[in-house]
Parts: C-alpha cells; sequence; structure tokens
C-alpha cells in the first residue's frame, strides 16, 4: 500500500523527532511492504521566517492533499515578542480547523518500566495503566460566545459553554470506536450537575452508546474524575470529554507517566486523515544537542499507521518495540532521572528501536 504523509517538523527539536519517527515508519514499510512518501512543509516559526506566516497556504494545501500529517513541534523565545495572531502556536489552531478536527486522541500510558518514574505510589500503579482521553476539539467554553459587559458587580466578563447535539453525537460515536478497538469500557466525564450543557453531554451519550452494544458506557462528575485519575488511573479504558475539561484533565493524566516525552497524540476528523503530534513542545534548549527524547512522536506515528491508516500489526510492531526497549533499561535523558543509566542519544534510541521491530 501507498501513503503520502505531510511532514511540519517545526522549530526546536521537531525536526531531530519527525526525523526519528520517519525512520521508523522507512523500517515498517520495508518489513511490510508499503511505501510512505513524505512531503515536509512549513509551520511555526520556521515558517514566519521563510515567508512571514506561521501557516503559509501551501502548507494548508499540502497536508489536505495528504493521507495524512506527522507534526513535530512549534515555537520557541525567537518568536515570543510577536503579536498573538502571529505567534508560531497560531498555525495549530489554524491546520486543525483546515483539516476540520474535531476529536483529539490523547493517550497516557505508565508502562510498567517506568513505574518508579511515576509521582504516584508504587501499590497505586504497580501493573501500570493504559488511558485513551477523548476529547472534543472544536466546540464548548473555547469556542462560544464571549465578550464584556455590565453585570450584578460592574464590568465583567463572560465565556459561554455551548454544545450541539451534533457536535456531542460526533465525539461519542469517536469514543465508541476506539473503546471497541480496546477494553471497551467508555467513561463519559460531565458535570451534569451543575451544567446544562452537561445534561445534554450525557443524554446524547448514551443514545450513541445503544448503537454499541458491546460497549459498557458510564458516566463521571469531572471533580471526581481528576480525584479517581490519582487515587486509580488503571480504572480508565477510554474516558470521553468536553474541550474544556479534557484539556485540563489529559494534563493532569500526561503527570503521571513519568515524562511528557512518551505521549503522542492524534487529531482526527470525519474522515481518516489526521493530524499526529507529541504533546511535548519545542524545547529549544535542547535542540541539536541529541537529548531530544523520540519516542512520544514514534508513537504518534504508530497512531496514525492505525487510526488513519487501518495498519494494526504494523502499528503493535512499533509499540511493541518500544516496550522492549524501556523493558531493556535503555532510557533517553528525560528517562534516567537520579539513577546511573547512561542516557541514549535521540538517534541511538531510534536505532534501538528499529533494531526491535
Amino acid at each position: 500500500m501507498e501513503f503520502k504523509i505531510g511532514l511540519l517538523k517545526g522549530d526546536g527539536i521537531g525536526p531531530e523527532i519527525v526525523d526519528s519517527a520517519v525512520r521508523v515508519l522507512e523500517t515498517i514499510g520495508e518489513k511490510y511492504g508499503h511505501t510512505f512518501d513524505f512531503t515536509p512543509y512549513l509551520i511555526g516559526g520556521c515558517a514566519i521566517d521563510a515567508t512571514g506566516k506561521p501557516l503559509p497556504e501551501e502548507t494548508v494545501t499540502g497536508c489536505l492533499n495528504s493521507d495524512s500529517v506527522l507534526l513535530g513541534a512549534v515555537g520557541g523565545p525567537k518568536w515570543d515578542t510577536l503579536s498573538g495572531d502571529m505567534r508560531p502556536e497560531k498555525a495549530l489552531l489554524g491546520i486543525r480547523a483546515a483539516m476540520e478536527l474535531f476529536t483529539n486522541l490523547r493517550p497516557a500510558k505508565l508502562y510498567p518500566a517506568l513505574k518508579g518514574a511515576c509521582p504516584l505510589r508504587e501499590d497505586l500503579v504497580e501493573k501500570g495503566f493504559d488511558i485513551m482521553i477523548v476529547r472534543e476539539l472544536t466546540g464548548g467554553i473555547y469556542f462560544g460566545e464571549r465578550g464584556y459587559r455590565e453585570g450584578k458587580f460592574g464590568k465583567e466578563a463572560y465565556d459561554t459553554e455551548c454544545y450541539s447535539v451534533t457536535e456531542i453525537e460526533r465525539i461519542a460515536r469517536v469514543a465508541c470506536d476506539t473503546a471497541m478497538k480496546r477494553n471497551k469500557k467508555v467513561i463519559s466525564i460531565d458535570k451534569a450537575n451543575v451544567l446544562e450543557s452537561s445534561r445534554l453531554w450525557r443524554k446524547v451519550v448514551h443514545e450513541v452508546a445503544a448503537e454499541y452494544p458491546e460497549v459498557t458506557v458510564s458516566d463521571m462528575l469531572v471533580d471526581n474524575a481528576a480525584m479517581q485519575l490519582v487515587r486509580n488511573p488503571g480504572q480508565f479504558d477510554v474516558a470521553v470529554t468536553s474541550n474544556m475539561f479534557g484539556d485540563i484533565l489529559s494534563d493532569e493524566a500526561s503527570q503521571l507517566t513519568g515524562s511528557i516525552g512518551m505521549l503522542p497524540s492524534a487529531s482526527l476528523g470525519a474522515t481518516k486523515r489526521g493530524l499526529y503530534e507529541p504533546i511535548h513542545g519545542s524545547a529549544p534548549d535542547i535542540a541539536g544537542t541529541g537529548k531530544a527524547n523520540p519516542i512520544a512522536t514514534i508513537l504518534s506515528a504508530a497512531m496514525m499507521l492505525r487510526y488513519s491508516f487501518d495498519l494494526t500489526a504494523e502499528a503493535d510492531a512499533i509499540e511493541k518495540a518500544v516496550d522492549e526497549v524501556l523493558e531493556a533499561g535503555l532510557r533517553t535523558a528525560d528517562l534516567v532521572g537520579d539513577s546511573d543509566v547512561k542516557p541514549l542519544s535521540t538517534d541511538e534510541m531510534t536505532d534501538e528501536i528499529i533494531k526491535r521491530i
């Protein structure tokens, strides 16, 4: 099979980690008989330097003509003084909107080999955990009506949480479809005891869940969900929630894994085409030093194979290779901690993963 992949390497360590993922995908292609055609496009600070825009039209067109897109990271202090509409980070919202991506899949997995890096007590995470947070990406309070007005105590600001039936239906289906590929358990997180939007959310989620008799769907209030993530993270399989709640809870979950250098993500829409990226930033302070952990980007590439290309065995092969590298005690600098383990460079870690595919 042949696939066209757009590469948005971006800034800082972005080019290094994307190059690592490309090497892994090329290895997968050789082993399983696939052809991946990679085309790089500019985004973020490097795009500003070259074109004066964080998201050139050529990049948008190229991504829309790709089967899927792999993104590194954008931003850095060089561009921090620019106005908001010209900041590198503005390109992320722009490309997600252009690609009509309304779902963010963000796994938070604690590998047993890394349980010592988790801030929770060992007895709580002895068996590790593997959570998939399904976050609605284009609705809710971040996109609702906002402004200033005269209120009870004078001038006040307001932001509005709005969700339509259509928006809830489509994210609920993504959650259930995702659960069907995992342990067939969904926890829907809301604030239905207070918010009208959450009451509609809960109602519609259960209507959609009726279409998936194999999937068990339960509800959890967001404040309880925040507590349960640190009390018993292993109880979660797939968690689906709104834009703001997902933003907060996915960050909380990421900190339980010990290093954000391990965590991939996917942004999806109504088609198979998606945008795949690590959750960490551009880390300009270590750019070019070989210290960047490529695993999150490599696992993002595995998510691309699984969710956009339906290449399950190929995705499994990458994820298994990462497991084996960690079980062998191999670490990049961010995973070493206080141990005396000699850290591997970005390229060395990539080499070790490739060896095991």
